[in-house]
């Protein structure tokens, strides 16, 4: 059974399982990239969370559990981009309080109510916004320096 949102289908309670032996052993879940996940957070954003109709609560659930592996991904990702950055370079600073709130939220317990599970897919939305945002700019800041390094002669 699926839940439908716009964007790609989200599977209810989906386990990927691999058989060993006489037994199914659980495997974890895949980590969504970007384009599977772009869709999710801005349907996420969407939601009215001060109306009478919340998402069900699986299907914050699954987004929770989504955008946090995600999450976790993009931020090990933006984590090692700002090592070779100046510690002075204002994209840098911005990297690095991006990655302090991602340290926060990405390891919240799992949300057990309705309205807490939006929020927090709400939240984690938002932070994957400013994760790639950040990651952008280091990364444009990283080349604007590359261009302007001389170059020995050939």
């Amino acid at each position: 059974m699926s839940v439908t949102l716009p964007g790609p289908e989200i599977p209810r309670n989906a386990v990927v399982t691999h058989k060993t032996g006489d037994h199914m052993t659980p495997l974890p879940p895949a980590v969504p990239d970007k384009a599977e996940v772009l869709p999710l957070v801005e349907a996420a954003l969407a939601w009215d969370l001060n109306g009478p109709h919340l998402p069900e609560l699986d299907v914050s659930l699954v987004l929770f559990e989504q955008f946090t592996a995600y999450g976790r991904v993009v931020t090990d990702g933006l984590r090692t981009l700002c090592l070779s950055n100046p510690a002075d370079s204002n994209a840098g600073r911005s990297a690095q309080a991006t990655l302090s709130e991602a340290t926060r939220r990405l390891y919240l317990p799992t949300p057990t109510t309705q309205r807490s599970a939006a929020h927090l897919a709400q939240n984690l939305a938002r932070l994957i916004q400013a994760l790639n945002r950040a990651t952008g700019e280091v990364g444009k800041e990283q080349a604007k320096a590359r261009s302007s390094t001389p170059r020995a002669p050939a």
